[in-house]
């Protein structure tokens, strides 16, 4: 009977230190064999030191990290031919085109230089590179940019890929691009590691989450699972007229509890029982005579469950997304 593999990522008192500030504190992190995990948190959470010290950028100042079974501080070798990063920043050669650039990372990990020829062409078909591939990389757009990195990480293919916030700054669309190429990597069986500011970005990509704050682990689950244990589905209702909502909230307050949001011009009603038959609210709000935007029954959302779990919004922001800091060590 076959071994099981070990897990990819297994972290237990995870801790880094700068001086006074604590980027990790006591973080517990287990990522399985073929498993899609998001580490999920604001700016400065600890990602991208957490990401450091897989990938042994960064040595841990306590707790104990293996990667793909092997120690970080005593088989750092080890880790590095078990995995692919790809950091926030595409970590490509500006004056080489994106064929260029392949070529250039195939040959440094030792492919001759026909079979570096062959594995330029699949990488570019896969990642749809074929309308710039003679392009040089500075010439082309940060998504076209982001598809050419993730191509050069699997270059050799990785037990474990690990993209540190691979669509921080790009536009709606060339992030719908990469979302697409990270599902097809891991419909081929790649085991991912992802950081991610964005919460839709981990409920559209993730088998499960580990949400993060100020270094430490505050929760992890599926994203359905994190959505379910903060409560059931609310009825929200938006009057048209920001001067309504305190009238709107008084009529409905006499039939059910309710938060008021003000600064959103929003009521929110819990959904268990009568309110969740969105006729029964509407018919309300029909009567009050005050014009309504939306009536609508909504469950919770990622955004939600962060807002209850660590007590604050996410706050999101490209020129903010390193947690170490200034002057860390690379």
């Amino acid at each position: 009977m076959e071994a099981s593999p070990p897990p990819a990522v297994r972290a237990r008192g995870l801790t880094k230190r700068y001086g006074d500030l604590t980027a990790v504190d006591r973080l517990d992190l287990e990522v399985a064999p073929h498993e899609v995990l998001a580490l999920l948190g604001p700016n400065g959470a600890g990602k991208t030191t957490t990401v450091r010290m897989i990938a042994t950028l960064e040595r841990p100042t306590a707790g104990t990290l293996q990667v793909c079974g092997h120690d970080v501080a005593t088989d750092a070798d080890a880790v590095r031919r078990s995995i692919a990063l790809t950091g926030q920043f595409a970590a490509l050669e500006d004056n080489l085109t994106a064929a260029e650039n392949l070529t250039l990372v195939a040959r440094l990990r030792g492919h001759p230089r026909s079979a570096a020829a062959r594995l330029v062409d699949e990488l570019v078909e896969r990642f749809q590179i074929g309308d710039f591939r003679n392009s040089l990389v500075k010439q082309v757009s940060g998504g076209q940019r982001r598809r050419v990195d993730l191509a050069a990480s699997l270059v050799t293919r990785p037990d474990l890929l690990v993209l540190d916030e691979p669509t921080t700054g790009l536009d709606p669309r060339s992030r719908q691009i990469v979302w697409s190429t990270v599902r097809e990597l891991v419909a081929d069986g790649i085991t991912l590691l992802l950081t991610t500011q964005y919460l839709e970005e981990a409920d559209v990509l993730a088998d499960r989450i580990v949400l993060i704050d100020r270094g430490c682990a505050v929760a992890s689950g599926t994203p359905a699972e994190l959505k379910g244990a903060i409560g059931e589905q609310r009825v929200d209702v938006a009057p048209t007229d920001p001067g309504s909502v305190d009238q709107l909230a008084s009529i409905l307050a006499e039939r059910f509890e309710l938060e008021v949001d003000r600064e959103r011009r929003s009521i929110s009603i819990p959904a268990p029982g009568e309110a969740s038959d969105l006729a029964v609210v509407a018919a309300l709000v029909r009567d009050s005579g005050i014009e309504v935007e939306e009536v609508a029954l909504r469950r919770p959302t990622l955004d939600d469950a962060f807002l209850a779990l660590t007590g604050h919004e996410p706050t999101t922001g490209a020129d903010e997304h390193d947690d170490e800091p200034e002057g860390a060590a690379a």
